[in-house]
C-alpha cells in the first residue's frame, strides 16, 4: 500500500494546501475530494454522522479513523475515552499530532481482542467489509470486539441509484456479484493506490447479515440513500 490517503491527510495537517484526493470506483467516474472534507468540525458534518457522534458512549473504537475528526469531537467535546483505529500510518500519525490520545495502526482483523462499548464506523463504514463473501468475517471480528450492552454504529449507502434504468424503470445489475461490490481507487499527486475492494450495502442485506451473525438491528435515521444502523448482541 502506497498510503495516498495518509500522504494527502499529512500535506494537508501540514502545510494547507494539498492536492485534492482523486477517487473513482468500477462503476463511477473520477471525483475530486477535497482533503479539507476530512478534517470537518462537527456542524459541518452530515445528520448520519453527527447522530452516531451523539449516540456514542463509554469506551469507543472509532474504525477507519482517518484525520481523526470524529475522534477529536468524541474525546475533546463530549470528554469520552476513545481510541481512534486506522490502516493508515500516515494517517495515525496526523491523529496522534491532533491530539488525540490513544491510536492504532492496525487492519481491524489483526486487532486483539479488546472489549469497547461503542464501534464506531462512519463515511461509509461497511466499506471494510470488501464483498458479501467476507462480511461475515468483520461482522464475527466485530462481536469479539463489543463489551456487553455494547452498540455498533454503522452507516452505509445503497447505490442502486448509480445503475441505469431501462424504459419500464427495470435496473441493469451486473450479473455474477452484489451490485454495491466496487473496487475503489485513490490518485493523489499524479499517482494512483493499488484498488481497494469496497462494499456498498442496502439496509434488507446488511440487517440480514447482520441477524445470521447474532445481532440486533435499527435503523436509526436516514438521509436519502444513505442510512445509520446500531447493531446490538441479540442474546442481551
Amino acid at each position: 500500500m502506497k498510503d495516498l490517503m495518509g500522504m494527502a491527510i499529512w500535506d494537508y495537517y501540514h502545510t494547507q494546501k494539498p492536492a485534492d484526493i482523486l477517487t473513482e470506483t468500477s462503476i463511477s467516474d473520477i471525483d475530486e475530494l477535497p482533503v479539507a472534507y476530512l478534517f470537518r468540525d462537527f456542524d459541518e458534518m452530515n445528520t448520519l454522522e453527527q447522530k452516531a457522534l451523539q449516540l456514542s458512549f463509554g469506551k469507543i473504537l472509532d474504525i477507519g479513523a482517518g484525520a481523526g475528526s470524529h475522534s477529536l469531537f468524541l474525546q475533546n467535546n463530549r470528554g469520552l475515552s476513545v481510541c481512534a483505529l486506522d490502516f493508515s500510518p500516515l494517517s495515525i500519525e496526523v491523529c496522534k499530532l491532533r491530539g488525540i490520545k490513544n491510536t492504532i495502526c492496525a487492519d481491524i482483523l489483526n486487532l486483539p481482542t479488546e472489549k469497547f462499548d461503542t464501534l464506531l464506523l462512519l463515511m461509509n463504514g461497511t466499506g471494510i467489509f470488501q464483498s458479501l463473501n467476507t462480511l461475515d468475517i468483520y461482522l464475527q471480528k466485530l462481536r469479539t470486539l463489543l463489551a456487553s450492552g455494547g452498540q455498533i454504529l454503522i452507516d452505509s449507502t445503497d447505490i442502486i441509484y448509480m445503475y441505469d434504468r431501462d424504459v419500464d424503470g427495470g435496473i441493469y445489475i451486473p450479473a455474477g456479484r452484489y451490485y454495491g461490490e466496487v473496487d475503489y481507487f485513490i490518485h493523489y499527486k499524479q499517482d494512483t493506490e493499488q484498488p481497494l475492494k469496497w462494499l456498498y450495502l442496502d439496509y434488507e442485506t446488511l440487517r440480514k447479515a447482520a441477524e445470521n451473525n447474532g445481532f440486533k438491528v435499527e435503523k436509526i435515521a436516514q438521509e436519502e440513500y444513505s442510512f445509520l444502523t446500531r447493531l446490538t448482541n441479540k442474546a442481551e
